[in-house]
């Protein structure tokens, strides 16, 4: 596959832009329970950008780390989309969301536990067996230290041992977790693999009174940009997206950061050359 570059999350205020102008970008993502249903204008527009541009599909509600309600209804549409789209990237977060028969609106984070390990590890692998394809999962923002024997580095270091699955790899979640928790989102970056690495995500955060919350509604900052430096003299130019998911600015905002992303990987590259 030719290196992909620099791409951005295609959201619903963009579809005109993209299915008219058809921009100038490496690829697109877009989140896969969007497009779980049949017909729509979502899937209308994707079947014609897809035709244009290499897709990825990141998932928001499996809960791969949910011990109770794991959903064979959301893995079996999950298995339809990607037959349908032939995605570049299928993608999960390394969460959990359900318990009890009640579904969580938000990406909770795991222990960083052997128990965790095996269960999420299995899990894992079940859905790259469906899928028959390389699963990428995300490391999640968290605001509650939830304990365990390893650090995060750590345990996305030996699940992807383990299932044999990539990493999505959020520098924004890594430096937010730095500044909440006091983790040292440069060190979990050097414990993992550098071939387990297939994406890397940037985004902004909003600057609390307490602490960062992750929000994907601002231009990346600083330290993520920095971060994401280190990141690719460690990883190489891995295919990189901008994602802003609220307060969605102009699309020319979102071609300027992945524009950005895009230089920096050209920089290391030639430089790795």
């Amino acid at each position: 596959m030719r290196r992909l570059g620099a791409g951005i999350g295609l959201r619903a205020p963009h579809y005109a832009e993209f299915t008219g102008a058809r921009p100038a970008i490496g690829w697109i993502e877009v989140h896969s329970e969007n497009y779980f249903g049949d017909g729509g204008r979502d899937r209308q527009v994707l079947e014609k950008l897809r035709r244009d541009y290499p897709v990825s599909l990141h998932g928001v509600g499996l809960g791969l780390g949910s011990a109770e309600a794991y959903c064979e209804t959301h893995e079996s549409r999950l298995h339809g989309l990607v037959q349908w789209v032939e995605p570049a990237f299928v993608s999960e977060h390394l969460c959990w969301g359900a318990l009890a028969g009640r579904h969580f609106n938000d990406l909770l984070p795991l222990p960083f536990t052997e128990e965790a390990l095996v269960l999420v590890a299995d899990r894992v692998a079940r859905l790259q067996g469906r899928l028959g394809r390389r699963v990428l999962v995300e490391n999640v923002s968290a605001y509650v230290e939830m304990g365990g024997e390893m650090n995060e580095g750590e345990f996305l270091a030996a699940l992807a041992r383990r299932s044999g699955c990539g990493l999505l790899l959020d520098l924004n979640n890594l430096y937010v977790n730095q500044v909440n928790l006091g983790r040292d989102a440069l060190a979990q970056v050097r414990a993992l693999d550098p071939e387990s690495v297939g994406e890397i995500h940037l985004a902004g955060y909003l600057e609390g009174e307490r602490c960062l919350v992750d929000t994907h509604g601002a231009r990346v900052a600083d330290p993520v940009w920095r971060l994401y430096e280190a990141a690719l003299e460690r990883f190489g130019p891995v295919p990189t997206l901008i994602e802003w998911d609220t307060d969605l600015p102009a699309l020319e905002v979102l071609l300027g950061e992945a524009s950005k992303a895009g230089r920096l990987m050209d920089s290391r590259h030639a430089l790795a050359a």
